[in-house]
């Protein structure tokens, strides 16, 4: 139908009750396919020719709880409430890759609030890109050939990504709503959500749907190389857990050993792999590469996904004398020398640990190699990491560099650490940061090619190791205790 003489929708669809997630998600579901495919439908005919005198537009669905009253009934989980009396609404999208999702967080809201939830279609209009899971590029090729499409640029027919409803205000706290206005839902709305999926796609060469709920990022190729050797083993093997390992390019392989399609002739800028387990228990770990950049860029967009924690695994300059190579470092604390979240998260803030992935970590790293008590503090140091922005920072101020870091009491420096473990306290991520002493150049130990091979040899499995079974005791423990309250603020989102 035709709201105006220039605007070509879809039949409005009514509002809804319900008090029954799986069915609320069921509507989502409804109104977000009705409404892609509408504007799929429209944007193809446009490519091909057809004649398009509106703008065509199509909205996300949303989710909304009204309430008037504080009281919640389940005092345990740091979700599933909202912060107050009033109205609360999300737009939502794509129901089909966030379905247990969304039901979880719908399920909470009838259980705490004991008021139905409404299902709609929101004022958000759908980018035409976004329409698309993936890419949008196959149709739009063919706009090339169009007249009318040449002579009338794409934004005047059709809704395309607006940047300025795209930000991260709700979870920096800066968002600033006209009275009466419904107060947010979710941390991120469904454009924003929309976007970083997409460019999860671009950054990692695989679909979003094959990410994992437990991500590891690391900065070094030597322990994805170790990662896949082991999810091929045990895919081949038949491990009755992680029946499918995905490379990118989407190759899959499955239990009897043969990927879905060619290896990716090219590796993206930061390729990932999945060891996927049933309702998203596996894994998946990111090559991020190396700088703060990288580590706040991968990290801005796994977020959307709300994983249920991410590990930092990778090689780091130990600072300290007693230290010697192939030691560990668990931070419990970051010196921010970085900068790319210093707007974001001023430098005031802290950064805290979490106990549950210290002890998970730690006690893994006791396990895996087999030591105790003194015997593991000889291996293990627990201390700040400093993260800087300058790869040659030894080359700088020598004595400024020490003063800096022996004030901070730092035991080791990388480019990554503190702006993994900053984005997951931005974004209520449970992050954890375990780092293995590759060189010490405070010392004049600097790794030189043949020593660095046979470091990486002996150090690297073991490393992975530490990090998989840390990930299968958080795996065990009550998401009430994972999700910690510490990186709740005082009025928050009800959705985890």
């Amino acid at each position: 139908m035709q709201d105006d003489a220039r605007l070509l929708t879809p039949p409005h669809l009514p509002t809804e009750r319900f008090t029954d997630a799986k069915a609320a998600v069921a509507r989502l579901a409804h109104i977000y396919r009705r409404n892609t495919q509408f504007l799929r439908e429209h944007f193809e005919a446009f490519a091909a020719g057809a004649p398009l005198d509106a703008r065509v537009r199509a909205t996300y669905p949303f989710v909304r709880i009204t309430t008037d009253t504080y009281g919640r009934v389940d005092s345990r989980l740091s979700y599933g409430f909202v912060s107050g009396p009033g109205t609360h609404e999300t737009s939502v999208t794509r129901p089909d890759l966030f379905r247990a999702y969304f039901t979880e967080q719908i399920e909470l809201l009838l259980a705490n609030h004991r008021v139905p939830v409404e299902v709609g279609e929101s004022h958000e209009p759908i980018p035409v890109h976004f329409a698309y899971a993936s890419d949008i590029g196959i149709a739009a090729s063919l706009v090339s050939g169009n007249v009318q499409a040449a002579e009338l640029p794409l934004r005047d027919r059709f809704d395309v990504p607006d940047l300025a409803t795209m930000d991260d205000s709700i979870a920096d706290g800066t968002l600033r709503l006209p009275p009466g206005a419904p107060a947010p839902l979710a941390m991120f709305r469904a454009a924003r959500v929309d976007y970083s999926l997409h460019r999860l796609v671009h950054y990692t060469g695989t679909d979003p749907e094959h990410f994992q709920n437990f991500v590891i990022f690391t900065n070094y190729q030597f322990y994805v190389d170790a990662f896949v050797r082991m999810c091929r083993e045990r895919v081949a093997a038949g491990d009755p857990v992680h029946e499918v390992f995905v490379e990118p390019g989407n190759v899959i392989t499955r239990k009897a050993g043969t990927g879905s399609k060619p290896a990716a002739a090219r590796l993206p800028q930061m390729p990932a792999y999945h060891l996927v387990a049933p309702d998203g228990r596996g894994i998946t770990m990111i090559n991020i590469g190396t700088g703060p950049s990288n580590a706040r860029n991968i990290t801005d967009h796994v977020a959307v996904l709300r994983p249920h924690a991410w590990l930092m695994l990778g090689h780091c300059a130990g600072l300290r004398n007693s230290q010697k190579l192939g030691d560990y470092v668990l931070a419990h604390g970051y010196v921010r020398e970085d900068h790319v979240l210093d707007e974001e998260l001023p430098l005031w803030v802290p950064v805290p640990a979490l106990a549950e992935i210290q002890v998970a970590l730690e006690q893994s790293l006791a396990e895996v190699t087999g030591l105790s008590g003194y015997e593991l503090k000889r291996i293990m140091r627990t201390g700040t990491v400093a993260s800087v922005d300058n790869r040659n920072w030894e080359l700088g101020n020598h004595a400024a560099v020490i003063h800096r870091l022996s004030l901070s009491r730092a035991v080791a420096l990388d480019m990554e650490s503190a702006a993994v473990a900053a984005n997951g306290f931005r974004f209520r991520v449970p992050y954890g940061t375990l780092l293995c002493v590759s060189d010490k150049p405070l010392h004049g130990e600097i790794k030189l090619a043949g020593m660095a091979a046979e470091f990486y040899r002996q150090r690297v499995r073991q490393h992975l190791e530490i990090g998989l079974a840390a990930i299968e005791k958080l795996k065990s423990q009550e998401w009430e205790r994972l999700h910690s309250r510490k990186l709740r603020s005082f009025a928050e989102v009800a959705f985890q």
